[in-house]
């Protein structure tokens, strides 16, 4: 299993180019399931879940091409296998979003239960209950969701828990569904008014994306369309991170500081000097931070994606703060792999509470989820010694080329062979 060695104690600096919104190509991939013609998705991350959603979509009989600078196109007018094996999807959660294209497409899916980070309950049902409400089949048996629908219909929804994942799924059946479909308490994230602005160029019918109310009046077909995605704010985010935890200092290019309002914030609520102009975030921090207190929720509230990485920045900042986490009941994990590094750090429930020290010191840990991964590369990085980061199969799944460009800030970092 291969692994990071990191070299602490360097501050970062330099340019680094954010790349495409992970949580936003995978849905628009699964989109493509919705029409005949050539959708063509620029801005695409290199990253293992989108190779593992390629290599989905043409299992399942789609044509796929890729250039050199990572334009996908998809064509799924010859897809004849209406299935997503478990042996494909186990590693991501986001598989489940070829669910509703299927469904609304072709009138039959097969899809295993995902897997992913074992970060908590992500429950499907909130997928498969707005899909019967629109009048499909659906029987779950031996690990598979087996859906049936002639053609589904409008439906007035709502969620019980603002779902990204089954807003988007919800959304993408709804767009060739006859009639009116209504998604209340619909998720806001930026990467659903994203995936809306795409299935828009394809011709769908929806208002209210990024609003808790969506409405898709549903058409007859979509067409293909040329699409870029937005860039990554989790991505963007984890690198102001960096550089205020290393007292660096860094420009970031290709971002959309309009979706960071609350990490922007925060940020420099702790001192860190921050700067916008358009697309281009600077930061840059010479002293040592005042801890921050956080408490995740969905969009537009602190994203629950980059608790651990604040939890790691709190954990090296002056003073006490507390960290609760409200969307998943089982994110602190990292917790235990950064006290081992010296952090005072104490878990009561939902409540992580950190009393900042003056320094880490490097040791060998474990990453037990994606974004856990990235919060011990940033222990890591500020350090005294050497940090071995195990299990980093994780981090492939969301940071496109992460030891490549944190090498070009200055960072000491190299990947261990198996």
């Amino acid at each position: 299993m291969e692994k990071l060695l990191i070299s602490g104690g360097i501050p970062l600096k330099g340019e680094v180019k954010i790349s495409g919104a992970k949580n936003s190509v995978l849905p628009i991939l699964a989109a493509s399931l919705l029409c005949e013609e050539d959708l063509i998705i620029g801005n695409v991350p290199h990253l293992q879940d989108v190779t593992t959603t390629i290599s989905l979509l043409t299992e399942m009989g789609a044509n796929l091409s890729i250039d050199e600078k990572m334009k996908v196109s998809v064509n799924a007018a010859s897809v004849k296998k209406f299935y997503a094996p478990y042996e494909m999807v186990k590693t991501m959660r986001a598989s489940i979003l070829v669910l509703g294209p299927l469904l609304a497409h072709f009138g039959e899916a097969k899809v295993s239960l995902p897997g992913g980070c074992a970060i908590g309950s992500r429950p499907v049902n909130l997928h498969i209950d707005g899909l019967k409400a629109m009048g499909a089949n659906i029987k779950v048996e031996d690990g598979y969701i087996f859906a049936k629908a002639k053609k589904l219909k409008g439906a007035k929804i709502t969620l019980p828990i603002a779902t990204v994942t089954g807003t988007e799924n919800l959304m993408m059946a709804a767009v060739l569904a006859n009639g009116r479909t209504v998604i209340k308490n619909a998720a806001k994230e930026p990467e659903i008014i994203d995936l809306a602005n795409c299935l828009r160029l394809m011709g769908a019918q929806i208002k209210g994306d990024g609003t808790s109310s969506i409405t898709v009046d549903g058409v007859k077909e979509l067409r293909g369309c040329n699409y870029d995605v937005l860039p990554d704010r989790i991505e963007t985010a984890t690198f102001l991170v960096a550089a205020a935890i290393t007292k660096g200092k860094l420009t970031l290019t290709h971002t959309r500081p309009d979706t960071l309002k609350i990490i922007i914030e925060k940020l420099k609520k702790a001192g860190a000097d921050i700067s916008i102009k358009n697309d281009i975030i600077n930061i840059e921090v010479n002293k040592q931070l005042n801890s921050v207190n956080i408490t995740t929720n969905p969009y537009p509230d602190f994203p629950t994606d980059m608790q651990a990485q604040f939890i790691a920045l709190n954990s090296i900042s002056k003073g006490k703060s507390k960290v609760v986490e409200s969307v998943f009941e089982n994110r602190f994990m990292h917790v235990q792999e950064l006290v081992r590094m010296g952090a005072n750090i104490d878990i009561n429930g939902n409540v992580a509470t950190i009393d900042g020290v003056k320094s880490l010191t490097g040791a060998p840990v474990m990453a037990t989820d994606l974004r856990a991964s990235a919060s011990l590369i940033l222990a890591g990085l500020v350090a005294k010694g050497e940090t071995v980061v195990d299990r980093i199969y994780h981090i492939d799944r969301g940071y496109e080329c992460i030891e490549e460009k944190l090498t070009k800030l200055g960072a000491n970092i190299k990947r261990l062979p198996q």
